[in-house]
Order: C-alpha cells, then sequence, then structure tokens
C-alpha cells in the first residue's frame, strides 16, 4: 500500500515539477495580455504656466492649464487589423487616445487625437491602416504609454507623438512610489520643429494660414515616468514642456512667442486610483511569473521528498519473519 500511495505522490511531484516552468515561459507570454476594450483617462495639470493668447499674439501667465488624456480600446479595428494580418493567433490591441488641452476657464487650448496599434503581449507597435497623429500617418518606432510587461532595467525606445520622432528614454534607477518599487525613467526631446495642431483655438486660424505666414512652431520636452516594472504600466508622469512660435509674419517682427511653458503633473485624485489599480493588475502577473511556478515548484520538491520517504519505509524490515510451525509429536500406537 505504501509502495503504491509513493508512486503516485511521485507522478504529482513530477507533474508539478513540469508545470512550473511551462507557466512562467509558455502559458504567461501567451494568456497575459492587454484586453482589446480597455478604457482609462487620466488628468493632468501644469499651476501658473506660460500660455499665449492668439488674440493678441503674446505669452501671459495664467492660473493653470489642464490636460485630460483618455485612452480607448478599438475592438472593431483590433478584429479589423487581426483578420487582415492573416495571423489569427496574433492578438492586436488598437487604442484611441485624446489629449484634450484647456485653460483655467475651461476654455480649449488644443486637442490631439491619435490611434496607437500595438501587440497585446509585447507592445510591440503593429503597423496597419489608420495608425497616426493628428490625422497625420505615422509609423511608431518603440513603445508609447505602456513599457512591456516584466520590464527591464534599460533604456527603451520612445516614441513622441508632438515631434513624431522615436528617441531613447532612459532608465534613470529605482525607487519607492506610495508603497510601489518603480522603474523611474527621463527622456529628453531637444528643441524640434513640429505641425501645428489640426484644431486651433481661435476660429479662422489654421495650420495652412499659419504656415502662409512663415511663422513655425518648436517644441521641447523633459518626460519623466515612473514605472511598475511587474505589469509596465505607468503610475505616475510628469513633463517639463516648452513650445514656441518662430519667425514669420505673424510676430510682428519678434524672434520668438511662447505658445505654452509648464510643468505639467498628474493631479493628485488620479495619482491615488493609478496606484491603486496597478496594484490589483501586478497581482494575475505575479500569479503567472512568481507565485504559481514556485509554488508548484516547491510542491514538487515537497512531494518528492514524501514519495521518497514512503518508498523507504516500504523497503525497511517490519516485524521478525513467522517461524516454521512445529511438527506434531508422534503418537503412540494403541496396544
Amino acid at each position: 500500500m505504501r509502495r503504491k500511495a509513493s508512486l503516485v505522490l511521485l507522478a504529482v511531484a513530477v507533474f508539478c515539477a513540469a508545470m512550473s516552468p511551462l507557466l512562467r515561459w509558455y502559458a504567461f507570454p501567451r494568456l497575459v495580455k492587454i484586453p482589446p476594450n480597455q478604457y482609462q483617462d487620466a488628468v493632468l495639470e501644469a499651476k501658473n504656466p506660460t500660455l499665449i493668447d492668439y488674440g493678441t499674439m503674446k505669452a501671459k501667465k495664467v492660473p493653470k492649464v489642464t490636460i485630460v488624456q483618455t485612452l480607448k480600446g478599438n475592438v472593431e479595428a483590433s478584429e479589423r487589423i487581426e483578420k487582415n494580418d492573416g495571423d489569427s493567433s496574433r492578438d492586436v490591441v488598437v487604442w484611441d487616445a485624446l489629449s484634450y488641452v484647456q485653460d483655467a476657464e475651461g476654455k480649449m487650448v488644443s486637442k490631439i487625437p491619435e490611434r496607437y496599434i500595438f501587440d497585446a503581449h509585447s507592445q510591440e507597435p503593429v503597423h496597419a491602416t489608420g495608425e497616426m497623429v493628428d490625422g497625420d500617418p505615422v509609423k511608431r518606432e518603440g513603445i508609447e504609454f505602456k513599457w512591456p510587461f516584466l520590464t527591464e532595467k534599460r533604456d527603451y525606445e520612445y516614441f513622441d507623438a508632438q515631434a513624431r520622432i522615436t528617441r531613447p528614454i532612459h532608465y534613470k534607477g529605482t525607487q519607492d512610489f506610495r508603497g510601489v518599487r518603480v522603474y523611474y525613467f527621463e527622456q529628453t526631446i531637444p528643441w524640434t520643429k513640429v505641425p501645428f495642431p489640426k484644431t486651433m483655438p481661435v476660429k479662422g486660424i489654421t495650420p495652412e494660414s499659419l504656415a502662409k505666414t512663415g511663422t513655425t512652431r518648436w517644441y521641447t520636452t523633459v518626460r519623466k515616468f515612473w514605472v511598475d516594472p511587474t505589469t509596465g504600466a505607468p503610475v505616475y508622469g510628469e513633463e517639463i514642456q516648452r513650445n514656441e512660435l518662430r519667425g514669420g509674419t505673424l510676430l510682428g517682427g519678434r524672434d520668438k512667442v511662447t505658445v505654452f511653458a509648464g510643468h505639467v503633473k498628474m493631479r493628485e485624485d488620479y495619482i491615488k486610483s493609478t496606484v491603486d489599480l496597478v496594484k490589483s493588475q501586478r497581482v494575475l502577473v505575479l500569479l503567472m511569473t512568481s507565485y504559481l511556478p514556485w509554488g508548484l515548484l516547491g510542491l514538487g520538491v515537497l512531494l518528492l521528498a514524501l514519495a521518497l520517504w514512503l518508498e523507504a519505509r516500504s523497503r525497511r524490515p517490519g516485524d521478525p519473519a513467522p517461524t516454521a510451525a512445529a511438527e506434531p509429536e508422534p503418537q503412540p500406537a494403541n496396544a
């Protein structure tokens, strides 16, 4: 009986030991992914920034500027791309993003729509029809919005939507942010000529009319992200950004005018909700990469030890072997 039990335990131990690496290296890359219907938003603010007044074409200090960023999963578009891609096993996510900027009075300053198409597992960009920034077709290289699952301590290529260029975003170290161990990344985009937004805050002013004046728009930023390495999701972000108009007849002989200059930070209530969301999401990733693989491996070792112990017990000598029965003494014959 002990021997049968030890064989069963040995079989279960082998199964657990085999499942441990399969979960980590086979199941995790295939099962853990960004859902195609995900929706999220964030509100960022710049306190006391400099903002242009297009009526006077002069820059002035304002109380604040608010940026509302939304990401909405487009399931229909992702299914269409997967079908046209010819590889039904590939999971594609389409995010329709919008950055809506308004001043302290709630008036629109600018709005920039984007369509970001990427692989649901690796977060690598997928080039397909519809990939764009503010209506202009683009071909992204590198990541945007989110880092890969199990982010590494290294530099990544990050796409800048305003400049339509990809530049390295550098790993600067590990920090603790609101109880979450995060990797801090920083990217600097030097002064770069960028397109005017398609939607301008003043009626009658268009990118085409501005281009005729010879005036150009320039932009620079220092981008900072604090990223949860387990999920690859930023828990916090900041930008120190400047925009300028340069040259042309629009400026009335001036060399340049500031369009926007400010330190953009995530609003406090959204920091808390983002941290809580990331903490809940990282449990699933840790389950597939750490908790279950190591748990199964530990259980396999324990069951193996128990199986060997039972096997040894079954082979240990038990009670002494019974002696042969004594032969009955011959009875004397009857007289």
